[in-house]
């Protein structure tokens, strides 16, 4: 068995960080979580308990 030539692993380690590429793009843009990141002025003290006040 020859060992695989330079122009096989290049193109196969192009391929293999696009696919990474394409899942991570397509988990984060096009198949988003519902639900928004939680922003810092709707943190739990904006949102305390009244027998707390």
């Amino acid at each position: 068995m020859k060992p695989l030539s330079d122009r096989v692993v290049i193109v196969a380690l192009i391929a293999a960080v696009g696919i990474c590429f394409a899942l991570a793009f397509w988990t984060v843009r096009l198949h988003p979580s519902g639900e928004p990141p939680l922003q810092w002025r709707q943190g739990p003290s904006a949102q305390a308990p009244t027998f707390l006040s």
